[in-house]
């Protein structure tokens, strides 16, 4: 039996501004599109529910190409500092979070940006003394590559004056040689290992709020890399699939495989998942950092600090080493790397070792590009995973890391799509606002919605098809999915997002305003606005 969804505007977006006027569903599958009155007559026996979308708009489902679900719930349920603009209303709140916890508890926080402080400022360890005297501190900065950590915290890593900085990680210290707290990519790791490890419970209310939030917003899916940092594979697969049953929560959860745990998932019987909500993808590898802490790998020096070129997180042999692996285990990869030396390498390692199945190899964020290495990609079969939300965040003060020369090849998405290379889009949440309105709104407007001017690079606008087609298409193409996901038609997976107004149609500043009214996977409508 099956559902007829009518009376909308329906985007099939398999070509710009093409609509159809219904859709017929049998099962979890796109049966036919065409004219209300002509399904009605060929499928009468059949139909046994219609949708009224009431004037609403209907798009193929929005999926996110890359995320963190866990790391997204863990925003949701733990503090959160990426609203501070100022060192002292930071500094402030974590006094009281630490008066609240019992001596000796950690007090974890996420998402500090010292570019949202006028001052610029970032804490010592002693400052951090002083704001929790009793307990181990551990801060994340919004990029995830770098991190504060107080004297207690340093102490229960076992790091010293002695420590020498691990390999991809920069321990910060002072004239004398000790510790600030600051801790650059792996070195923030020997911190990581102290701190007590997450229970199960924890991880299932992480991922269960954090799926209740990304239907909320659209979401019918996300390529989402979480299983290397919660006590292991087999803990983690565990959480996705009890709430990922496709019982109480449906959400197509596609899963990369951090290289730190390739081997436990090759071994382990949980990777044999015969759910429809949960599937594994590309072996994760991180090539370099972030351009925040400046650890992003550039082939020249930064313009507002001449001494770094960044952090390579492994030499260019140990990333050859890592791709090699992934083909032994007959997996495509999908490589953080935002320098352009970070991609260079990258795509050195790549060709040495080229994909041994169909599955597409993924450059995850290209943040920063060359015309030689956009030839080079032209000549793969990659995917390059693109965060439009990264724009705002990052201009103005991108323009004084990188200097003018560079800056027209950083988060130049226009650029890469007009020379052919597939994009997907998402948000990297909880890195970013993991709502994929934003994520459309800033790839078409390159600018924070309350700044008054054309964009960042405005050359390097999309529009706003273009945008919707990173959720849709883009993402199903990263995964091989392309004649099942991302398009209205026949043979397609029934999965829509449903908003109450045309962002393809209307003022850039309508996308924000947009409210979602269903997000139905596989014909199941698993968010609704009229029931909450």
């Amino acid at each position: 039996m099956g559902t007829l969804y009518s009376n909308g505007i329906i985007y099939t977006l398999a070509q710009e501004g093409e609509t159809v006027e219904a859709v017929y569903v049998a099962g979890k599958t796109i049966k036919e599109t065409g004219t209300a009155q002509s399904l009605l007559k060929k499928y009468s026996d059949e139909i046994d529910s219609s949708i009224d979308l009431g004037g609403a708009v209907m798009f193929p489902g929005f999926v996110d190409s890359h995320l963190h679900i866990i790391g997204h719930g863990e925003k949701l349920i733990r503090r959160d500092l990426s609203h501070f603009t100022s060192a002292e209303e930071m500094g402030d709140y974590l006094k009281s979070e630490a008066e609240k916890e019992k001596p000796g508890n950690w007090i974890i926080g996420d998402g500090w940006n010292e570019n949202n402080f006028l001052d610029r400022k970032i804490f010592h360890r002693l400052e951090l003394d002083e704001l929790s005297p009793h307990h181990p501190m551990l801060l994340s900065r919004v990029c995830r590559h770098a991190f504060l950590a107080n004297s207690t915290a340093l102490e229960l890593a076992g790091i010293t004056k002695e420590t020498e900085n691990p390999p991809g990680g920069i321990i910060v210290r002072d004239v004398n040689g000790e510790a600030t707290g600051y801790l650059l990519d792996s070195a923030a790791d020997l911190v990581k290992k102290a701190v007590p490890p997450v229970t199960e419970k924890y991880i299932s209310n992480a991922l269960t709020s954090s799926v209740h939030d990304l239907l909320s917003l659209g979401l019918t899916g996300g390529h989402t890399e979480d299983l290397g940092y919660y006590g292991g594979f087999e803990k983690t697969v565990s959480a996705f699939r009890r709430v990922l049953n496709g019982d109480s929560i449906k959400f197509k959860a596609h899963l990369l495989v951090h290289h730190s745990v390739v081997s436990d998932y090759q071994e382990s019987k949980l990777s044999e998942t015969d759910s429809p909500y949960i599937e594994f993808g590309a072996m994760k590898i991180f090539s370099d950092g972030a351009f925040g802490g400046r650890t992003a790998l550039l082939s020249k020096p930064y313009n507002d600090a001449p001494d770094t070129s960044g952090v390579a997180i492994h030499r260019p042999e140990e990333l050859k080493e890592l791709v090699h692996l992934a083909r032994n285990h007959m997996m495509a990869v999908a490589v953080h790397t935002i320098g352009d030396l970070s991609l260079e390498y990258t795509l050195e390692a790549i060709r040495a070792h080229p994909a041994v199945t169909e599955k597409r190899d993924r450059i995850i964020h290209a943040g920063l590009v060359r015309p030689d290495l956009i030839e080079q990609m032209k000549q793969l079969p990659i995917v390059i995973d693109i965060q439009p939300s990264f724009v705002p965040s990052d201009f103005p003060w991108l323009i004084e890391r990188l200097g003018l020369e560079r800056i027209p090849y950083a988060l130049a998405w226009k650029t890469l799509i007009d020379h052919g290379l597939h994009c997907a889009g998402g948000s990297d949440a909880p890195i970013e606002a993991v709502n994929p309105l934003e994520g459309i709104y800033a790839a078409v407007t390159r600018k924070k919605p309350d700044e008054n001017h054309e964009g960042y690079q405005k050359e390097e606008k999309l529009t706003a098809y273009q945008a919707v087609q990173l959720y849709t298409a883009g993402s199903a193409y990263a995964i091989s999915k392309e004649h099942t996901r991302g398009r209205i038609e026949a043979g397609f997976e029934a999965d829509f997002t449903v908003l109450d107004r045309d962002i393809l149609a209307s003022d850039p500043n309508e996308i924000l305003e947009a409210k979602v009214l269903y997000t139905i996977i596989d014909n199941s409508i698993e968010f609704s606005a009229f029931h909450h």
